[in-house]
């Protein structure tokens, strides 16, 4: 009994002598491994510490895909809407609203928010106005309505100038390179180039043999475009011009509509409203303009 006694009085003795050196190594003496799960619950996979700040951490924003459409040919392109001699009305009908979901890209090769006039740093010879790409745009998106995936935006890429014929725009011509180095910047943050919308003629019409010749030369430029740009399905949508010369109008139109190249499609201008210059569209033939080429994109393809 005395052993037994004397036995208790020392292991208390060192156990006080544990507790008051080294808490956590008594905790331990004593079994207590209540702190150790603890821990290990407020530990990750990874092996560090769950920080607990009450609340989850914000998801990331979702990464914006681009869907690229890059805008060419001449006036009507770049939109003469509500232009009276060197003025732009300034009126701005809700097709044609802006969007943070479209973008263009500006003459310093920067995307910013898109509004009309699109093409004002662009073709900078002429007043430009309300064309064609706000309302195809917006008519895309009114198409995906609640489904459109999130960061998806139609990104615009304005390249027409006002004047201009066909054969301006081959292959080492200023304007052409200039298209195509815009298109190639386009996709350097992301996204793809899903058609090109071309709405040019009017120009080749004063002149037989370039009316005689535009075919072959449209078919020329598809295919260097197709080829610079390494996209070999590249959509393209043509506008069938609705006004010009008498003399070449006809033969213009017919190669428009008569082309056989896959994967072109052509809509018809003829019968949209014209301004008092018989030449340009209105503002209201625009809008008209810009949604069909959207339904004409869309029997077709989808962003």
């Amino acid at each position: 009994m005395l052993r037994v006694g004397v036995s208790i009085v020392i292991s208390l003795y060192l156990l006080l002598l544990l507790l008051t050196v080294s808490p956590t190594a008594a905790s331990a003496a004593l079994g207590w491994e209540g702190r150790k799960e603890e821990s290990e619950r407020e530990m990750g996979s990874s092996g560090s510490k769950s920080v607990r700040s009450g609340c989850e951490p914000s998801a990331p924003p979702p990464p914006t895909e681009k869907s690229i459409f890059i805008l060419s040919g001449q006036s009507n392109m770049s939109g003469r809407g509500g232009v009276e001699g060197k003025k732009w009305d300034g009126v701005v009908p809700p097709e044609c609203r802006p969007s943070p979901a479209i973008l263009r890209l500006n003459a310093h090769l920067r995307w910013e928010e898109a509004r009309d006039p699109l093409h004002a740093d662009i073709d900078t010879a002429k007043v430009c106005g309300i064309g064609p790409g706000m309302p195809f745009a917006n008519e895309l998106l009114s198409h995906l309505g609640p489904h459109r995936p999130k960061g998806l935006v139609i990104g615009l890429v304005p390249c027409a100038v006002g004047g201009t014929a066909i054969k301006e725009w081959g292959r080492g011509c200023h304007l052409y390179e200039d298209m195509v180095k815009r298109a190639k910047h386009s996709v350097e943050e992301g996204g793809s180039i899903k058609a090109l919308l071309w709405y040019q003629g009017e120009s080749d019409t004063t002149s037989d043999q370039d009316a005689q010749c535009y075919g072959k030369r449209m078919e020329e430029l598809i295919h260097n475009v197709r080829s610079d740009l390494h996209l070999p399905d590249l959509p393209v949508i043509q506008v069938a011009i609705a006004t010009g010369d008498a003399n070449g109008i006809d033969k213009v139109r017919e190669a428009q509509l008569g082309m056989k190249l896959p994967s072109v499609y052509c809509v018809d201008a003829k019968g949209l409203p014209l301004k008092s210059d018989h030449l340009h569209l209105t503002t209201e033939a625009q809008v008209r303009l810009g949604k069909m080429l959207a339904h004409e994109y869309l029997k077709h393809y989808s962003l």
